[in-house]
């Protein structure tokens, strides 16, 4: 069977379109997200640009994107109105991948391209940070950052400090004020190798670093279905990637940019804003925190994905009551706006087709729970003078998942009703739970001894949160209650049916 090229894609002699995005990071999520997006851009005659990809670190995919022309398939599924839905595309956006480990001069040549207006990113949360080893006569430095400033002073030098060489640079990193945190490293580095400051204030007028925030569920390539897949496609694909129908692209920045990214008129799900808050809180509340807030409890019920999850009639319901009775009511923000994202979001945790396994969404709980869900017990309680049942529920539960954990190696082995399994979480964390219920003896005054213990710990939530009113009784009554009766009992009890 052949492998996906330009003849078989059906374009073959067709006209290349120029390189007009500069892209960092190969992997599954930009092009099931970026790149579909130029793609469909392309394909209405709104953009007609192409996008040259840079390998970020020195083992990538280039090599086989160059093999097959830029070429990939992208299968996306998921729930429309309830029903399920598959679409199969062939994606021609990309023009070819460049390996700056083996290419220096070549990834410092697209610098001196007019056509290119804007740079991507994505390079995981770790990313967009300052390296200090990092030298302006290194090929390449280590960190994205200085190969983003080595490249564009690259770009200031050849065209002459010209206004019209600027950029927009649009970050898509999963970390807050990406695009700010990304320029303010970029000029530190400036300042710390000692170009002219013309350099400086040229970044600072004449290019844009703009605040984003991506979501796309992309599970990648679709490896128990691959054989399936290319039978029916008629094509070997080893770039193959698959991911959920839903997508937002939330870009902070100047209006008039949209029209040179015209995403909405394309029928996009992006959205241009001056403040990017209300769609962040929104996402971290509802979407991460109806994940956070509701996993503990169905683990430790016997569940295993939050596919399962979302079909048992109980904890499918504490699910949807935690969502729209407890967290949605808590945010400050336009509710119209939060119950419609609230619907997207139970329909994408229902998608038949991705397959997200409880306990790997439990990693690093604690700390989730300080961003996810805490401020909304919070801000709840601050509006109706009354703590919200279940999401105070759900930090019982949290805390209950390290119960009778042991400390093994850098993990923890715990156990459920139907086994034990292996807790992953920062060290230090584990080894807190571990001794907070080390004096548990099933009375409740224990319980509230681990509740209090818990609560106090201001490293891990920032503050004591033995000073919530009621919140120590709440947690600690429920903590008693699980670990007497079983989650199962408590859970039923609390949802309404």
């Amino acid at each position: 069977m052949h492998q996906l090229n330009r003849n078989i894609a059906g374009i073959a002699g067709s006209v290349q379109w120029p390189e007009r995005v500069l892209q960092f990071g190969e992997g599954n999520f930009l092009r099931a997200f970026v790149d579909w997006k130029f793609h469909q851009l392309n394909k209405q005659g709104l953009f007609n640009g192409s996008v040259v990809v840079v390998q970020p670190i020195a083992e990538g995919l280039v090599p086989l994107i160059n093999e097959q022309e830029g070429l990939f398939t992208l299968l996306l599924r998921g729930l429309q109105d309830g029903k399920p839905v598959e679409q199969t595309e062939i994606i021609s956006s990309i023009s070819r991948g460049i390996n700056p480990y083996k290419e220096w001069n070549e990834y410092l040549r697209c610098a001196e391209n007019r056509d290119i207006e804007f740079i991507v990113s994505n390079t995981t949360e770790a990313g967009i940070a300052y390296e200090s080893t990092d030298r302006p006569d290194m090929a390449p430095p280590v960190s994205f950052p200085a190969k983003l400033a080595i490249y564009l002073y690259h770009r200031y030098c050849h065209f002459q400090g010209d206004p019209g060489a600027g950029l927009v640079i649009l970050p898509c990193e999963l970390i807050d004020r990406n695009g700010d945190n990304l320029k303010a490293i970029v000029l530190r580095l400036a300042e710390e190798w000692q170009w002219p400051q013309a350099f400086s204030v040229w970044l600072k007028e004449h290019n844009y670093f703009l605040n984003t925030l991506v979501d796309r569920v992309v599970t990648g390539y679709p490896r128990d279905e691959a054989a399936a897949l290319t039978e029916r496609l008629g094509y070997e694909d080893k770039l193959l990637n698959a991911g959920e129908l839903f997508h937002l692209w939330v870009i902070e920045g100047p209006s008039h940019l949209a029209k040179r990214l015209p995403f909405a008129e394309a029928g996009l799900n992006v959205v241009w804003t001056e403040d990017m808050a209300p769609y962040r809180t929104r996402k971290v509340r509802i979407l991460n925190g109806g994940h956070t807030s509701s996993v503990p409890a169905a683990f430790l019920y016997g569940l295993d994905t939050v596919g399962e999850m979302m079909d048992h009639e109980v904890m499918g319901a504490f699910v949807r009551q935690a969502i729209y009775d407890e967290i949605v009511p808590s945010i400050k923000l336009d509710k119209a706006l939060m119950t419609d994202f609230a619907d997207s979001v139970v329909e994408r945790f229902q998608n038949p087709y991705i397959k997200h396994y409880l306990l790997s969404i439990l990693l690093n709980s604690s700390s989730k729970f300080k961003t996810r869900v805490l401020p909304s017990i919070l801000e709840y309680q601050e509006q109706f003078g009354t703590l919200p049942d279940k999401l105070v529920f759900s930090l019982a539960a949290l805390i209950s998942v390290y119960k009778d954990g042991r400390i093994e190696g850098s993990g923890m082995q715990a156990k459920r009703s139907k086994g034990t399994f292996e807790m992953k979480d920062d060290l230090p964390a584990l080894a807190f739970f571990a001794k907070a219920w080390s004096h548990y003896n099933h009375s409740l005054q224990s319980a509230r001894e681990v509740a209090k213990t818990v609560l106090a710990n201001t490293a891990m939530w920032s503050r004591d949160l033995n000073e919530v009113p009621g919140l120590t009784e709440k947690t600690a009554e429920y903590l008693h209650r699980i670990a007497t009766d079983g989650m199962q009992t408590v859970a039923g009890q609390l949802v309404r049916r």
